[in-house]
């Protein structure tokens, strides 16, 4: 079980959003570069970061920190990033910055050619992000919830050749209320590739739960909130992680 900290970028900063407000930031560092050398060397294995601004723009926006955090942190360990990204030069762009995974939400769901493209043009590296509450897919910055059934179309993406899923739970994340395993796991278990679990990871019960039913097909979980504000410890999590695989 990958825990996977998130460094969320708002002008130049790392923040922490509740349910995706981005007038409900809470800053945790104006130095995320300093911020991603800091989990690497809690022994982080790979690292989450979006760019918001970037989201909400429609393209990249935070471009001379993302480049920083990967000459810092790159050669030690992937570096996954989603926000912005609507097609295949800003892909091309970033991973030949030294990104590992490209992540694609909104653009996915409203452009489904342009992941299939993008899928074709760099097998492996595209990561799907779905955000769905009871079930259906959320865009838009999670302001709007779509009539996509989750399961139905993470199995279309899946046929694509997307690399995993992350999902996000938006009545969870950020809130601290413990991660959606059952939704998580009914997902999982759809699939051939692995998920990832996001929102709501909130003390070291969140971890067992989840290594509890990682064989299901959970790769990971992405930790925002929690390791900034104290609640979990990364680095004992991980280690805990790393005994219950055993």
């Amino acid at each position: 079980m990958l825990l996977i900290p998130a460094i969320d970028l708002k002008d130049g900063q790392c923040v922490r959003l509740r349910q995706g407000a981005m007038d409900d930031a809470t800053i945790f560092s104006d130095d995320p570069v300093k911020v991603a050398a800091h989990w690497r060397d809690q022994g982080a294995r790979r690292l989450h970061l979006v760019d918001l601004n970037g989201a909400f723009a429609g393209k990249p926006k935070n471009l001379s920190v993302i480049r920083d955090i990967l000459g810092e942190v790159g050669d030690d360990m992937p570096v996954q990033l989603g926000g912005g990204i609507r097609d295949l030069d800003t892909i091309e762009a970033y991973l030949d910055m030294g990104l590992s995974y490209v992540i694609i939400g909104t653009a996915a769901v409203k452009t489904p050619g342009f992941l299939h493209d993008a899928c074709d043009a760099f097998p492996g590296q595209v990561i799907v992000g779905l955000d769905a509450k009871d079930g259906m897919v959320a865009i838009d910055g999670w302001a709007k919830i779509t009539n996509h059934n989750v399961i139905d179309l993470a199995k279309r993406f899946e046929d694509y050749g997307v690399n995993s899923v992350i999902y996000t739970d938006i009545g969870r994340d950020g809130m601290m209320t413990g991660v959606n395993i059952e939704a998580t796991v009914k997902l999982a278990q759809a699939l051939t590739i692995p998920v990832i679990a996001s929102g709501g990871l909130t003390n070291l019960d969140d971890i067992r739960a989840l290594c509890a039913v990682e064989d299901e097909g959970i790769e990971g979980a992405i930790t925002g909130r929690a390791i900034y504000e104290g609640s979990i410890d990364f680095a004992a999590a991980q280690n805990l992680a790393d005994e219950l695989a055993g």
